[in-house]
């Protein structure tokens, strides 16, 4: 994956596509030269990514739902797609013990309407379900979380990422055994960048209150988490897809994720943040007693990932919000964010050459 010259001219589906992953892997496969066809609710933040990555008039986006299954499939066989890439999610813990039911429709039946507009298509070579670290029976051990553990997320959102794991797994034993579309799933860690602006998420917290001029409040100071780059696990993204299209042997479920020295505290997470900031930055801890469950400890183990594609992540975790800090930055002072999205994304690709 050295660069992205494979997905010129593709045709890419992509969900979840106004999100902060999707805004981001737009730009991306936009500047690679892909026909990029993007369907998803309407941007859930404000401000938000998706407009001021300035990609909507580079690609066809379509607003819709994917539990309505009409309207994807509308959508999807317009698209006539040959790559297909899953993000459409309900993706806040503390949001799916407030919305389990809504959580349970978009993460699972989404899953499933995806998955059959797939089955009834021609044409679609590839297809990536990305699901999170999190769908894993936690047992809050020191080591990394294997593909072949079992999967049980404890919360309505991670569980509903594990049952979307199994339906991946089912329609790939039941409809597409002979490798076409090669299907595989992701299973990624906690992300981080410029451009999120959602609720309920650490780096964002520390945006926010840094702009207002506050103590940045932490809910889980000493909870360890694996932490990247939002560039890292795209790229990994792209290139299983690239991989499974090539070689339908590779097709499977992956962890991405960070090495092990990237697994950090959120409270050494927001000292590196604070220091790169600058400005007095500072944070307290806001531990509340009756908070809902969240895991302590969760540890992904990549030998699969680097053993088969060669993989190696390109930005530790001081470099991340290094580059988290820089974007924000230039956002406050009202630069050009799409020349910073793209200045990134070339920093990026630069570092394997």
């Amino acid at each position: 994956m050295r660069n992205l010259s494979f997905f010129r001219g593709k045709r890419v589906f992509l969900t979840g596509h106004t999100g902060f992953k999707g805004s981001w892997l737009c730009r991306v496969l936009i500047g690679a030269g892909a026909e990029v066809t993007g369907y998803g609710l309407s941007a859930p933040t404000e401000p938000d990514l998706f407009s001021l990555a300035g990609i909507a008039e580079k690609m066809h986006s379509v607003m819709g739902d994917v539990r309505d299954y009409d309207s994807l499939k509308a959508a999807f066989d317009a698209a006539r797609p040959e790559i297909v890439i899953h993000l459409a999610a309900q993706p806040i813990v503390r949001d799916s013990y407030r919305l389990p039911r809504y959580t349970y429709e978009v993460n699972v039946m989404g899953t499933v309407n995806l998955l059959e507009c797939v089955r009834l298509s021609d044409g679609v070579k590839s297809v990536l379900n990305v699901t999170t670290d999190k769908v894993y029976h936690n047992n809050e051990w020191c080591w990394g979380y294997r593909e072949n553990e079992p999967l049980d997320g404890f919360d309505p959102y991670s569980n509903s990422k594990s049952c979307s794991e199994l339906i991946t797994h089912s329609y790939g034993s039941s409809f597409f055994t002979d490798g076409i579309p090669a299907l595989s799933t992701a299973r990624a860690g906690n992300v981080i960048g410029g451009g999120d602006f959602a609720n309920d998420r650490i780096i964002p917290d520390c945006v926010r209150a840094c702009r207002e001029g506050r103590s940045i409040g932490v809910r889980n100071p000493f909870s360890i988490r694996p932490y990247q780059h939002v560039l890292e696990p795209l790229m990994a993204y792209l290139m299983i897809v690239q991989a499974q299209w090539e070689n339908h042997a590779v097709a499977g479920w992956y962890n991405v994720g960070p090495d092990d020295c990237d697994c950090v505290t959120t409270g050494r997470l927001v000292d590196l943040f604070c220091s790169l900031w600058g400005e007095g930055a500072h944070w307290e801890n806001q531990s509340e007693a009756n908070a809902p469950h969240e895991a302590n400890f969760l540890r992904l183990d990549c030998t699969k990932l680097k053993t088969t594609f060669h993989w190696t992540p390109r930005w530790h975790i001081a470099e991340a919000v290094e580059k988290t800090c820089e974007w924000s930055k230039a956002w406050l002072a009202g630069k050009d964010i799409p020349a910073v999205m793209d200045e990134q994304i070339h920093e990026y690709l630069e570092g394997w050459n």
